[in-house]
């Protein structure tokens, strides 16, 4: 596995070593040793996400502000933009994002610490997507920042509106989220 720091350097871009021939592929998706050694990353994970999703499905930008999850994450079918935006106020990066494709072909995965806001777009016609996280989602304690915040600025690979759950479509800006101290 190769491990490579984004612009936020706290976020991971992971790339497995992928075996292949003319009967597929084999690759370790998830080695805790490989993690802790190449990225520093030696969480638990205690839970598995898996949603579907089709073209323009935006979900995000959630996080917990208790109860906080890191989350290592991939696509298994189809193509996503996932993007990570750092809300722990205090911090030199607050309020930046770093953003990268994911998908089934790449197999490329990301590791979002606690302190980081998570969301995706699907490109393709539907995608998959696979979350390991460090704690138990929280109903209570997860919130949200608007996926538009212009003060956040992401670059969205979007041609018109994308579909967005209601939580998702009432989110607030940044400047009005329950975030992190850090």
């Amino acid at each position: 596995m190769k491990a490579t720091p984004l612009a936020i350097p706290e976020v991971l871009l992971l790339e497995p070593k992928v075996f292949g021939d003319e009967r597929g592929f084999f690759f370790e998706s998830y080695n805790r040793r490989a993690l802790a050694r190449l990225a520093g990353v030696d969480g638990d994970f205690v839970q598995d996400n898996h949603s579907r999703s089709a073209r323009n499905v935006l979900r995000g930008l959630h996080y917990q502000i208790r109860q906080p999850q890191g989350k290592l994450v991939r696509a298994v079918a189809g193509e996503v933009f996932d993007v990570a935006v750092d809300v722990r106020r205090g911090s030199p990066t607050y309020g930046c994002w770093v953003g990268e494709v994911l998908s089934a072909a790449n197999k490329r995965q990301m590791w979002i610490p606690v302190g980081f806001a998570h969301g995706f777009l699907v490109l393709s016609e539907t995608a998959e997507f696979l979350y390991k996280t460090t704690d138990y989602w929280a109903p209570e304690h997860e919130r949200a920042v608007a996926w538009n915040d212009p003060a956040i600025g992401i670059r969205w690979p979007l041609a018109g509106e994308p579909v967005l759950s209601g939580k998702d479509r009432a989110a607030p800006v940044l400047a009005e989220a329950e975030v992190f101290e850090a």
